[in-house]
């Protein structure tokens, strides 16, 4: 992997390890939002949470199942914007300024930001790299194709 693929990752997934120390640093804080979601089970979403922001990192930046992190990540991404960012629930969200449902807004739209980087992960990961004889000079053929077989016969 290039020195930019590394760089690119990093920095693609480098808050969210802080989010999950920020969200044990500051668990009462973190427990009533996750208690502000319409799904039960606030304690279990929380650890869920902090697992999936320690551990999809690392994988994602050390390529160890980087498709299946990238995809946990992104769902991790799109249930936190919906359920935690209704930035539709506010009357006058776009209206600017430090009103809450602004603030909601681009919070929602980052994590979408984030999960379409996350997807970019996946695409590069999918991707089936060209057979060798693509990259070849043009007009090269493999190297069967070139030097004739050594025949195994010996004698006339």
């Amino acid at each position: 992997m290039s020195a930019l693929a590394i760089v690119a990752r990093v920095c693609l997934v480098v808050l969210f390890p802080f989010s999950g120390l920020d969200k044990i640093v500051h668990w009462d804080t973190a427990m009533e939002q996750a208690e502000s979601s319409p799904l039960g089970g606030a304690r279990a979403m929380l650890i869920a949470g902090i697992i999936i922001e320690f551990t999809t990192p690392v994988c994602i930046v050390i390529l160890w199942h980087p498709v299946i992190a990238s995809l946990v990540l992104s769902a991790f991404c799109v249930a936190t914007a919906i359920l935690f960012h209704p930035f539709w629930q506010f009357p006058g969200f776009w209206s600017g300024g430090n009103a809450e449902g602004a603030a909601h807004f681009w919070d929602f739209l980052k994590n979408f930001g984030l999960v379409g980087g996350l997807l970019l992960v996946v695409a590069g990961s999918l991707a089936v790299p060209a057979p060798a004889a693509h990259h070849a000079l043009p007009g090269a053929h493999t190297a069967t194709q070139v030097a004739p077989k050594a025949s195994t016969r010996h004698g006339p």
